[in-house]
């Protein structure tokens, strides 16, 4: 299975942010929108970063208040891990386990064209798994 056909199944519009929002900006986003990350991108739709509530996190803990007021560019991860549209979804998944993150910005030409969290990508996995148990019950036990 592809990552394409996960944002497929997700049917959602992508929320960004630029490089000159502030932090409190890009919180108010997170919490309107319901979501655990933002891919940073610049005007022309190129992605140069990501914002998660982790760093949010990290950022009140070590700077207090003043972080609010700070620069998307200042405080995001820069060159995020990423992945495309036709990449599997085990490589994926992979690759979110291999750098322990739980949202990967998926890019194709250089443009952001969805984002898929840990929960997206263990959902597929699950249905997929089930899927394939209903087969092998049907074929070994005939109609159930």
């Amino acid at each position: 299975m592809l990552v394409r056909s996960v944002l497929h199944a997700k049917n959602r519009v992508v929320v960004s942010i630029e490089p000159t929002a502030t932090v409190a900006t890009a919180v108010e986003l997170l919490v309107r929108h319901n979501i655990g990350s933002l891919p940073v991108v610049e005007t022309d739709g190129r992605l140069v970063g990501i914002f998660t509530e982790r760093d949010v996190l990290r950022g009140l803990h070590r700077r207090g208040d003043a972080f609010c007021h700070a620069p998307i560019a200042q405080v995001m991860t820069s060159d995020p891990v990423c992945c495309e549209p036709n990449d599997t979804v085990h490589d994926a998944i992979g690759r979110m386990s291999e750098h322990q993150i739980g949202q990967l910005p998926v890019v194709h030409d250089d443009q952001v064209v969805g984002l898929v969290s840990v929960g997206d990508l263990v959902r597929v996995l699950h249905e997929a798994a089930e899927e394939d148990n209903q087969r092998l019950l049907t074929y070994v036990y005939g109609a159930v």
